[in-house]
């Protein structure tokens, strides 16, 4: 089978890295894969070899080679999964807490394409081996409602909705502090931090636009409960975007510290969850609405400060 090529003219007067640039043209591909690309010699530039880092000017010719390589060995696992809808083009599912999304470097096994492919052996192959069907992810330790492609149409479909902002998704947070207000918009952008390669900062390395609508549903006297509505998928938004109203998520060590130790019951990871996601059936065309029920230990955490104030 031959390998699949594009090829782009760089045609913006803003210099940009060809990694970020790249991943603007082909936003079904994953950036650490464009950079594994870009590593293998499979990007040229001018007919030329570039690290991941150079900056592109306009009149630059970008050729981007994507080789059908030998399948990495990918297994199939039998972890049970909670399946919110299933047809035959698509399934949405309730990942747990503790799962990564994809298989990575350093875990190959445990995940949700391992779970997948136990259940459904075919799905859209748009962003690699490793992400097969993975239209969107959620970090690890965030539980909640994500959509899985079975088929390449459906993939490049739904990608172009959360690109374009057609899709509508809900998160419930727990966090330490109290907004001046209960309602409102939070615009800061978001890049790469400077210092910490493991990071985001808001107006961090080649920073993008990141929105986000918040309502607070519950207050007590050092913690809050909020809806979120991130218009935008930047990574970390959601706990970048709280920390810029004085809010930090109980259980993020990353970006909290020890703000949220005084929580009053014990917390194992991060008090966020996907609770909702909307989007158009790519084959149905018709809006889909799933929610994914609460899980125990953010109940559990709720039900602590609902306890502790009467």
């Amino acid at each position: 089978m031959n390998n699949s090529r594009y090829w782009f003219l760089v045609r913006e007067k803003e210099i940009a890295r060809i990694d970020l640039f790249l991943k603007k043209q082909l936003p079904h591909l994953s950036r650490s894969f464009i950079q594994e690309l870009i590593q293998k010699n499979n990007i040229l530039v001018n007919e030329q070899t570039k690290e991941q880092d150079y900056l592109l000017r306009k009149g630059d010719r970008v050729k981007v080679s994507i080789p059908f390589s030998s399948r990495p060995n990918i297994s199939a696992e039998p972890i049970v999964l909670d399946i919110l809808w299933e047809d035959s083009c698509l399934l949405v599912v309730n990942k747990p807490a503790g799962m990564l999304t994809h298989p990575a470097t350093f875990k190959q096994k445990g995940t949700l394409v391992n779970a997948l492919l136990h259940h459904c052996p075919h799905l859209s192959s748009v962003g690699g081996i490793l992400r097969q069907g993975i239209v969107h992810r959620l970090d690890k330790d965030t539980s909640g409602v994500m959509v899985i492609a079975k088929d390449d149409y459906v993939h490049l479909a739904l990608a172009a909705q959360f690109r374009k902002r057609v899709t509508q998704k809900t998160y419930l947070a727990l966090a330490r502090g109290n907004p001046v207000r209960d309602k409102g918009m939070i615009e800061a952008k978001i890049g790469r931090s400077p210092t910490n390669g493991k990071k985001m900062s808001r107006g961090g390395i080649f920073s993008r636009d990141a929105i986000t609508r918040y309502e607070v549903l519950k207050r007590w006297e050092d913690w809050c409960l909020l809806k979120l509505h991130p218009l935008t998928g930047r990574t970390h938004q959601i706990r970048l975007h709280l920390q810029s109203i004085n809010c930090f998520l109980v259980g993020d060590s990353l970006y909290g510290g020890k703000r949220w130790h005084s929580f009053p019951c014990r917390i194992e990871r991060p008090m966020l969850h996907a609770l909702t996601l909307g989007f158009f059936h790519p084959r149905r065309e018709k809006w889909m609405e799933l929610k994914a029920p609460l899980p125990a230990d953010i109940q559990g955490a709720i039900s602590c400060l609902v306890n502790g104030e009467s």
